[in-house]
């Protein structure tokens, strides 16, 4: 399996496409949000960002 996000993917949701923070909740009705697991134990960072976030004092590249 690829994590690597696609290039269109990257666009949509900016930093937040390679962030170790950054998890896809996806609803019942099949929209999908992104949420900022920073937002659980810091309120500086919203539950579901604007997109594209372009600038992130929390951001954290995943690796591999």
């Amino acid at each position: 399996m690829n994590d690597r996000p696609d290039a269109r993917q990257a666009t949509r949701e900016g930093l937040c496409a390679s962030c170790t923070h950054a998890a896809r909740i996806t609803s019942a009705r099949g929209s999908t949000f992104t949420l900022c697991e920073l937002s659980r134990t810091d309120p500086r960072f919203p539950r579901y960002p604007r997109l594209p976030v372009l600038a992130c004092d929390g951001y954290r590249a995943k690796v591999g």
